[in-house]
């Protein structure tokens, strides 16, 4: 008989009615991985910043067709199914069921924790929606993860640099070049969601593995093209990681520019693709004057990122329980602290390769 296999799909979550926006808002900004402050302070921000964005981004989640709310859900939900069809064909002699873990909304970490527990599964494996590790959502998901759920997991940390997702980015921002009329000068923006300066200052490679991603990208379009990253999303009065989406397409569309953006570290449609890069941005790139401007679809269902996602797990099993997988080495260089292999090579003098991309 086989293994029951329960693959865990982290991701943010989202609100499913405008009336969840603002508790929506308030257990984003009051996570310790989003706002580095002690917890009565934390949790005053919380308050402030939900109360005053919640007008505002309720307005925005009206604008997406979903019922005042996300899609989120709704494309995760297509995400597990595709996954899990994949996977039955990969492991025929197990059965394997995919479970939707969000952090700050319905289904929360700990309704998927206790339905994992409650299904019996032999085996589960961690498997993140966010391509780039980061400590403010990989390693939230996971310090939720292991308060909720009893027992051993294998997790997967990152897969930024993995061929079929690589190449699935090329192929969306391929179609929306056909789609523009393929004009021969292009401005390739990769639009990633910001963080503070000094959560990347503190060892996060969230932005090391997000640019590094570029490059490879950048080596697979038409050469003459002008490629370059960018952060998007800002919140609040810190110092943000730059360059901004915004400025960016301000500036390219000052000269005229064709320009094509396409979300790097965003693999389902919800408002910061459908919304900020599909309408405000837009405004920005008219009200500069830009030739054009064309939106990349996220990457969804995607067969390239369905196959990556059924590698990663499938090689996770593979892997010793309790070992985080990052394509079976460290992919970040040793001066990214934040990144889940150094905390396990200081923890358990785990011997690491690390790899240059």
């Amino acid at each position: 008989m086989g293994r029951r296999i329960a693959v865990v799909l982290f991701n943010l979550g989202g609100p499913d009615t405008g009336d969840d926006v603002q508790p929506f808002l308030k257990n984003l900004f009051r996570d310790p991985a989003i706002i580095r402050a002690p917890l009565p302070i934390r949790w005053l921000v919380a308050r402030i910043i939900s109360s005053r964005r919640a007008p505002m981004v309720k307005q925005n989640y009206a604008l997406m067709d979903a019922g005042g709310g996300s899609p989120l859900l709704g494309e995760t939900k297509k995400q597990s199914a595709a996954l899990e069809a994949e996977l039955a064909m990969r492991l025929p002699g197990d059965e394997v069921r995919c479970f939707i873990a969000m952090r700050y909304w319905h289904p929360f970490t700990e309704e998927a924790a206790a339905e994992v527990q409650k299904w019996g599964a032999d085996e589960v494996v961690l498997l993140p929606l966010y391509p780039q590790f980061s400590t403010t959502t990989t390693g939230s998901s996971l310090t939720a993860w292991n308060k909720a759920y009893k027992g051993q997991s294998r997790t997967v940390c990152c897969y930024p640099f993995e061929e079929n997702f690589v190449s699935a980015h090329v192929d969306r921002i391929m179609e929306a070049w056909e789609r523009a009329g393929r004009p021969d000068q292009v401005n390739l923006l990769l639009s990633a969601h910001g963080l503070p300066e000094s959560v990347i200052k503190a060892g996060d490679p969230y932005q090391w593995q997000c640019e590094a991603l570029a490059e490879m990208v950048a080596g697979r379009v038409p050469a003459h093209w002008e490629v370059s990253v960018c952060y998007q999303s800002r919140v609040g009065p810190m110092k943000w990681i730059g360059p901004a989406t915004e400025e960016e397409i301000a500036r390219i569309s000052d000269q005229g520019g064709n320009i094509l953006i396409a979300p790097i570290a965003f693999v389902s449609e919800h408002i910061e693709t459908l919304v900020e890069l599909g309408e405000e941005y837009r405004l920005v790139a008219e009200k500069h004057g830009a030739a054009s401007y064309t939106r990349v679809e996220a990457l969804g269902t995607h067969p390239g990122f369905i196959a990556t996602m059924a590698g990663e797990v499938t090689q996770a099993l593979s892997m010793k329980a309790a070992i985080r997988s990052c394509a079976g080495d460290r992919l970040c260089p040793s001066g990214w602290s934040g990144c889940p292999h150094a905390e396990r090579k200081q923890k358990a003098g785990v011997r690491i390769t690390e790899n240059a991309v």
